[in-house]
């Protein structure tokens, strides 16, 4: 048997790489053209700053109401074996909460009226850019606006003294990818979203995640049938990244958050593209 027979059977040493790869088969992307598209929503939005800053109150305002109110009376919780104040692990989830809904909000409403009724796309994809392109610049955007929202928090929680560890400093990259995961998600819905009417579907979505993905509570308080229910959900792998590093319990379940949000990323990022490609280019 020759050495080219036998070349198909070998292991490859990135072969569970090279196989998402093709798997998510992601368009290329300029980082340059789709900089300028985010470079074009900043302009246009910081004449609206009013409104990107009020989407910060809703989690501070769940964190004093609940964390700090609900907290003197709930005490202390147990996670891993370690006793924890309830404002100081109701915190963290707020903030990977905060993360999401800057994300989410921004990759589907606003998404929406360029789409389907300010025709933005049509121009955009009249230039040099591509699909792709517009895709990776839109959720570049969203995320962005969701680590806006969490770096905030995050400096509300340092003020209270809410965070319980110097591994606290990734929480911020991992904000950057629990935005990244939510802004290409709801940009890939959006485009299947026929009218206004849809978006009760995001609510449906985003609001029993918020409460019930060990937001406020621990995993092991639901029964065992519901815990792989919760674990499921990507606002739960967000809230547990977040929550390990500002409370100091790093291990390998923390690599586990990372791929699937990652993972989640880039699928919602070959969607998009790709819807956007079919809507408006063929």
């Amino acid at each position: 048997m020759t050495a080219a027979t036998r070349e198909p059977s070998r292991p490859t040493r990135d072969g569970s790489a090279g196989l998402l790869a093709r798997v998510i088969a992601l368009p290329p992307i300029s980082p340059r053209r789709a900089g300028y598209l985010v470079e074009r929503t900043w302009l246009i939005t910081r004449h609206t700053w009013l409104i990107i800053v009020s989407g910060f109150f809703e989690p501070l305002f769940y964190l004093l109401s609940i964390g700090i109110g609900i907290g003197a009376l709930v005490g202390t919780v147990t996670v891993d074996g370690q006793l924890l104040d309830y404002t100081v692990f109701v915190a963290p989830g707020l903030l990977a909460s905060s993360a999401m809904n800057g994300a989410v909000y921004d990759s589907t409403f606003n998404i929406f009226f360029k789409l389907k009724y300010a025709k933005t796309y049509d121009a955009i994809l009249s230039t040099p850019m591509s699909a792709a392109d517009t895709a990776a610049g839109e959720i570049t955007w969203a995320l962005l606006r969701g680590m806006f929202y969490s770096a905030a928090f995050l400096l509300v929680m340092l003020a209270l003294g809410l965070v319980a560890s110097p591994w606290a400093l990734l929480a911020l990259p991992a904000c950057l990818l629990i935005g990244f995961a939510f802004a290409a998600v709801g940009m890939a819905a959006t485009t299947y979203m026929r009218g206004w009417q849809d978006f009760s579907f995001v609510n449906l979505a985003v609001m029993p995640m918020f409460l019930f993905a060990t937001t406020f509570y621990p995993l092991s308080t639901y029964p065992e049938p519901l815990q792989w229910v919760v674990a499921c959900t990507p606002l739960y792998h967000a809230v547990e990244l977040v929550r390990g590093l500002t409370i100091g319990l790093v291990d390998a379940s923390l690599v586990v958050h990372v791929a699937y949000l990652a993972v989640m990323g880039l699928l919602g990022l070959r969607v998009a593209a790709g819807r956007l490609e079919k809507l408006l280019l063929r």
